[in-house]
């Protein structure tokens, strides 16, 4: 499995931190996509987190209680290894015209 940490994103108007508030997940834990990790508060207000990805909780960068700056390290993910999907269609036969238009005659 690989690892994938998500920092603190920016949270918009010039906000440079936030404190952890409450973890929703813990060390083993595993998420969905747009789970709720966290809930930080800045000076404007708190805010719930949605995990971006899928996976399991290897690592969460602080404790509750604790300011973290935007950037760094949030929580960290074990996922399944990145991998192509779907598939690329093959063409066997040359394509095929669908249409065949043709002017019209001027008689």
């Amino acid at each position: 499995m690989a690892e994938s940490t998500f920092p603190l994103p920016d949270l918009g108007e010039g906000l440079e931190d936030a404190t952890i508030l409450e973890w929703h997940v813990a060390v083993g834990d595993t998420v969905a996509r747009n789970d709720v990790l966290v809930e930080v508060e800045t000076t404007k207000s708190a805010v719930e987190l949605p995990s971006p990805e899928a996976g399991r909780v290897a690592r969460l960068g602080a404790e509750e209680g604790a300011v973290v700056r935007v950037g760094d390290p949030l929580i960290t993910f074990e996922v399944a290894g990145a991998g192509i999907v779907g598939t690329v269609p093959t063409e066997s036969e040359a394509p095929r015209r669908r249409v065949h238009l043709s002017p019209p005659d001027d008689d």
